[in-house]
């Protein structure tokens, strides 16, 4: 096992990883550590803009920023922290600018900007053009940049490195750690692709930054590498992931497919229309039509195909008409999604509409952080020399729903403070021991994976655990699906702990590593349903038909969640007494005999759950209605 040690080391080399580098490296000594060459990252498939109150195009401000930001997350947004991002987007593009990031201009010589749904001027009054883009390949250019300004500024890279562990002073999971007391990080444990061999990186200071967990759905807009690492990492730990039932459905995925057409289209004034021809949007959101929030676009959609107005043989889809722009048009501000139209569906967007339907594509939790990026460990006690910027992370500036171009504006704005906020710490803390053997837990269970003569395949239980999460736990949801997606999650993991592998080798072993991979989408997807079981409300992204009405005085808060051994409670507790008794109810499957702490071996303890409250500063709760 080889040993490195840095001041600061970051995990995921997508944008917010990067951004967090580019400040660090100029501080401290910095690794950043990828399990894919860093333009391969999945930033690079963010096609629509970076928003941004530059009001260079018309009339906008900041505070309009925040408001839209806290109405469209449905009001489980944490104020402070959206307008520290709403404030913070106009130098956030400009440094991109500067960087040599080509955004589409004006006529003037401007950055460009488009509207993108949700964003309006003087709170609601009409859609304000605030996306700064670089055509539909947003993301592509902020990652290349990004990439281009590291290189230049010596940042060190380990690629095609798994991080496989994170390692703490003290054990969150099962050890007696009370409210109050010092816990801090020491380093993690990676996995060398091109060897197999093991690697300590000891730190003072470590940034997660490894993205989503779209893979646990079948139909995603999500990379195959979106497996939930950083997530389940921490949770494993004992650190809880907040608001994980909050799953974003992009409106626009090719049908039966769910690669993503950008909300960029609309914002150039595409149109969803139904079987009947119907611009249906008018019925749902009359102000704004098209540029709803997205998870008002999506519900609509799905309910135009379940009261039977769907197009196509089986009416199961919409259409997205871009059939009166003109073709010019479209070529200069859509040329990606308009050519994944023609190649994966034999679709000619300029004469004919293109089948679309949502396509899980975004998760508002995560592990919980505050505005500096420090990681939490309960609702008030912190991690030291942790922290975690992007998607991996919840700052909360999404709530129960993200903005379009909101994502981008996160990782630069978060990514910036978690290197700031990595360096500072690192510059006056102490090394922290490694408590353990690196090689115990997650490494040892590896190998036993790796040595398994027979067994389940990955891949099978991988499709059984998208189709059901498809099928239970989607755009609309009830106790019954629910209590069903977490019936099967648990019998998965019983049957995870049995699965094996082809390849017993140790050069480029992708077959293990997705094994690992699918270990992590085991935990999340269970964190996802019993979040959901327990919220008897419906709030931004997450929709319960049994209860169909938000409810302030019950849900006004964040779902926490915490790994614990069975019969442990989490350190408040579960919001909804009968929602509790429902998944206690879902028993498991299996020889669960509890794994150690950072053990692959999902099922082997049970979700706690407690809550956090939101912080409210001027926007008061009220009903949406666009």
């Amino acid at each position: 096992m080889q040993t490195h040690q840095y001041d600061v080391v970051i995990v995921g080399a997508g944008g917010a990883g990067m951004r967090a580098a580019l400040e660090s490296s100029d501080r401290a000594r910095t690794a950043v550590i990828s399990k894919l060459y860093p333009t391969r990252s999945h930033t690079g498939a963010a096609q629509g803009g970076m928003c941004a109150a530059l009001a260079n195009v018309e009339e906008d401000n900041w505070e309009w920023h925040t408001f839209d930001t806290v109405k469209g997350g449905d009001y489980l947004v944490d104020q402070d922290a959206a307008e520290v991002m709403a404030k913070e987007a106009i130098d956030a593009v400009l440094d991109l600018e500067k960087m040599g990031l080509p955004f589409n201009r004006t006529p003037e010589g401007r950055i460009d900007q488009r509207r993108f749904g949700g964003h309006t001027r003087n709170h609601g009054e009409a859609a304000v053009r605030r996306s700064c883009y670089a055509a539909d390949r947003t993301g592509h250019m902020i990652l290349q940049t990004l990439y281009q300004q590291c290189v230049k500024n010596d940042v060190e890279f380990f690629n095609e490195f798994y991080v496989l562990d994170i390692l703490l002073s003290h054990d969150l999971v099962g050890g007696a750690v009370s409210d109050g007391d010092d816990v801090a990080v020491s380093g993690v444990v990676a996995y060398e692709l091109a060897t197999g061999e093991i690697h300590l990186f000891r730190a003072k200071s470590v940034v997660l930054a490894t993205g989503g967990a779209g893979k646990i759905y079948k139909t995603t807009s999500n990379a195959h590498t979106l497996t939930g690492d950083g997530m389940a990492l921490a949770y494993r730990r004992g650190i809880p992931l907040e608001d994980m039932e909050f799953f974003q459905f992009h409106p626009t995925g090719l049908a039966g497919l769910g690669i993503l057409l950008s909300e960029a289209a609309r914002g150039e004034g595409g149109i969803l229309r139904n079987g009947e021809g119907e611009r249906f949007m008018e019925r749902y959101a009359p102000t704004i039509k098209d540029l709803a929030p997205r998870d008002i676009v999506a519900r609509s959609m799905a309910n135009e195909v379940r009261e039977g107005r769907g197009a196509g043989p089986n009416k199961d889809y919409v259409l997205l008409d871009l059939t009166h722009l003109e073709p010019a048009h479209i070529d200069a501000k859509l040329p990606d999604i308009t050519e994944f139209a023609r190649t994966y569906l034999g679709i000619e967007p300029y004469t004919e509409p293109v089948p679309v339907y949502p396509t899980a594509h975004y998760a508002m939790g995560g592990v919980p952080t505050n505005i500096e990026t420090a990681v939490l460990r309960n609702n008030t006690d912190f991690v030291r020399g942790l922290f975690a910027a992007g998607e991996v992370a919840c700052v909360s500036v999404h709530g129960s729903n993200r903005l379009g171009t909101n994502s981008l504006l996160d990782i630069n704005v978060f990514g910036k403070r978690a290197g700031l906020a990595a360096a500072a710490y690192a510059a006056t803390a102490d090394w922290v021991d490694v408590p353990e053997d690196p090689e115990t837990g997650v490494v040892a269970e590896l190998e036993e994976m790796r040595a398994r003569a027979v067994g389940d395949r990955v891949a099978d239980v991988r499709r059984d655990l998208q189709q059901t999460m498809d099928a239970n736990a989607q755009v609309f949801r009830t106790e019954e699906s629910l209590i069903q997606a977490l019936k099967d999650v648990r019998e998965l993991q019983a049957r995870y702990r049995n699965v094996s592998v082809q390849d017993k080798g140790r050069a480029y072993n992708t077959d293990l590593l997705e094994a690992l991979e699918l270990g992590f989408l085991l935990d999340i997807a269970e964190v996802v349903v019993v979040g959901a079981l327990n919220r008897q409300e419906s709030r931004g992204g997450h929709f319960r038909e049994d209860f169909p009405a938000r409810d302030d005085a019950a849900y006004m808060q964040h779902t926490m969640a915490y790994r614990r051994p069975p019969g442990t409670a989490a350190p408040s507790s579960p919001v909804s007494s009968d929602a509790a008794a429902a998944v206690a109810a879902t028993t498991r499957s299996g020889d669960l005999t509890p794994g150690g702490p950072g053990s692959s071996a999902p099922g082997t303890y049970d979700v706690a759950l407690g809550y956090k409250p939101v912080v409210v500063t001027r926007y008061q709760p009220m009903e949406r209605k666009y």
